[in-house]
C-alpha cells in the first residue's frame, strides 16, 4: 500500500499544464491513489458591462470551454492509469470553497501551483497560498517548478531549538511527513537545520571588550547540534544527510536547494496572530525565494 490514498490537485485557473499537475499525477502513480483534480475558476462572464445585457454566447462559450477541459482531463489521465474525477468549481471565494473541499474529500495532501503574486500586492492583500499555509488542516504542497515528476531528493527543514516546535511536535510531524514522501518516491531524505544566533544575544550574554565572549557563542552553538543530532538520531538520518549549516533560515535553505538540487522541501507552520500573522512565516517567505517546491504542515492539535 503506498503512503498516500487520496491527493487533491487545485488545478490552474486558466485550466492549462502545470508543475503541480505533473506532481500529482507522478504521485498517484506512484502511490496507487485516487487523484481528484479541482479548478476554481471566476463564474462565467453573462453581463456586458457598458451595456448590462446577457451576452448568452459568451456565456455559453466560457460553459463550453470549462465542460470540454474536464471531458479532455478525464480522457487523458484515466488513459495514464490514473483512477481520476475532475471538476470545475465557479466561485468569487475560492479559499471557502478549497477549504470545504478539503472537508468533504478528506485527501492526504492538497497540491497547487505557486501563485507568484506582486510584492507589493502581498503587503496589501494576502495571497491565496498564504491563507492555504495558514488555514488548510492537511499537508498543503505548493509546486514552483519539478525537474522530475517524481521527487529525486527531499529536504526536512527541522528547528530542533525552538520551544514551540518542540512542545507541539512539529519538528516530528515535519520529519515523518517528508519520510513518508522519500519513501514513495523511493529518494534520500536529508535533514537540514537553518541555527540563527543572533536572536539569543538578548543582552545576558557575557560581552568581552564589546563583542560577545567566544566561548558563550560556541556553548550555544554546540547545545544547538546536540539538539540537531539528537532529532537526527531519533529517525536514523545517516550522518552524510545530516546538515547543520548557520545563517538565517529562508536564505540557507535557498541555497541548500540550489547546491543539492533538492525537489521539495518539508516546512511547518505555526499558528499565529497579531503582528507575526502580518509579517508572516519563514515557510510563506519561502514561496517565493526557494526554488524547487514547499511541502508544509501544520503543528499538531
Amino acid at each position: 500500500m503506498g503512503q498516500y490514498q487520496r491527493l487533491l490537485l487545485i488545478a490552474d485557473r486558466t485550466l492549462h499544464q502545470s508543475p503541480a499537475l505533473l506532481r500529482a499525477v507522478a504521485l498517484a502513480k506512484a502511490s496507487g491513489a485516487a487523484l481528484d483534480v479541482r479548478a476554481f475558476v471566476d463564474p462565467a462572464p453573462i453581463v456586458h458591462l457598458w451595456d448590462e445585457k446577457i451576452d448568452e454566447a459568451g456565456y455559453q462559450r466560457y460553459l463550453r470551454h470549462c465542460h470540454r477541459w474536464v471531458a479532455d482531463e478525464v480522457e487523458r489521465l484515466s488513459g495514464q492509469g490514473v483512477a481520476v474525477t475532475v471538476e470545475a468549481i465557479f466561485t468569487t471565494h475560492p479559499l471557502l470553497d478549497i477549504l470545504k473541499t478539503v472537508e468533504d474529500l478528506k485527501p492526504d495532501l492538497l497540491i497547487k501551483d505557486v501563485t507568484l503574486e506582486p510584492a507589493l500586492k502581498r503587503v496589501f492583500i494576502t495571497p491565496l497560498d498564504c491563507h492555504l499555509l495558514r488555514e488548510c488542516p492537511i499537508p498543503v504542497h505548493l509546486v514552483n517548478q519539478v525537474r522530475y515528476g517524481l521527487p529525486h531528493r527531499v529536504v526536512a527543514a527541522v528547528d530542533p531549538f525552538d520551544p514551540a516546535t518542540q512542545i507541539s511536535g512539529l519538528n516530528d510531524t515535519i520529519i515523518q511527513t517528508a519520510n513518508a514522501l522519500a519513501l514513495q518516491c523511493d529518494a534520500p531524505l536529508h535533514l537540514l537545520y537553518a541555527y540563527d544566533l543572533s536572536p539569543a544575544f538578548n543582552g545576558d550574554a557575557p560581552l568581552i571588550a564589546g563583542g560577545w565572549s567566544v566561548d558563550f557563542v560556541e556553548e550555544l552553538r554546540e547545545s544547538l547540534h546536540r539538539a540537531f543530532i539528537t532529532l537526527a538520531d531519533r529517525y536514523g538520518v545517516p550522518p552524510e544527510r545530516r546538515h547543520f549549516v548557520m545563517g538565517l533560515p529562508v536564505p540557507v535553505i535557498s541555497e541548500f536547494v540550489e547546491q543539492y538540487l533538492a525537489d521539495v522541501v518539508v516546512m511547518g507552520t505555526v499558528h499565529r496572530v497579531g503582528i507575526d500573522r502580518l509579517i508572516g512565516s519563514n515557510t510563506e517567505r519561502a514561496l517565493y525565494s526557494v526554488p524547487g517546491s514547499i511541502l508544509a504542515v501544520r503543528q499538531p492539535g
